[in-house]
């Protein structure tokens, strides 16, 4: 798949079809996160990869907690993404410019993780609302590691949906703001 068609493609899949996610193709998502880019290499991530049917209901009840992302309760694989220490020259240079480097590069590795999940055909959807503290006990996450985002993976039961996003002139310029 092309770049283009790729991007196109990528969506926030919410219904997933009851089908079971090859290991092989989590394993390619995460080697695609692995070789993404970060501030000095720091590479402050780590991907928990959970498909254990009593594993995800538990972390269906933490992410639905607030009444949002009740299709949790559906999904074959969910990835928690614990953010890890960044390197000293990358926390050097993230104190210096008062830039969280660290969320960037997660960023990144993420979106890696889901343009390589596309391009195999699998429906991703990135969440930041959850019960990051029960989270983090159910996957045994060492106290005062982040988990900033979970990614639900699946195959996905619905059509590809019409991006809807601003206009061009709306989110850049040319020489100047």
């Amino acid at each position: 798949m092309d770049f283009e068609n790729l991007v196109q493609v990528r969506q926030s899949d919410r219904k997933y079809k009851a089908q079971p996610v090859e290991r092989e193709k989590i394993m390619q998502c995460l080697e695609a996160a692995r070789l993404s880019p970060s501030a000095c290499n720091s590479q402050p991530w780590k991907f928990i990869v959970v498909d254990s049917r009593q594993l995800l209901g538990q972390m269906a009840d933490a992410a639905c907690g607030t009444g949002m992302n009740k299709f949790t309760y559906q999904v074959p694989v969910m990835v928690a993404v614990v953010l890890e220490k960044m390197n000293v020259t990358a926390r050097i240079g993230s104190m210096l410019k008062d830039k969280d480097y660290s969320m960037m590069d997660l960023g990144m590795a993420v979106e890696h993780f889901c343009l390589q999940a596309a391009e195999l055909g699998l429906g991703t959807c990135i969440m930041g609302w959850f019960n990051e503290k029960k989270i983090a006990s159910l996957l045994g996450v060492p106290r005062g590691k982040r988990i900033p985002l979970l990614i639900s993976v699946g195959y996905p039961d619905g059509p590809t949906r019409q991006k809807i996003r601003k206009g061009m002139d709306e989110i850049s310029s040319w020489n100047k703001y």
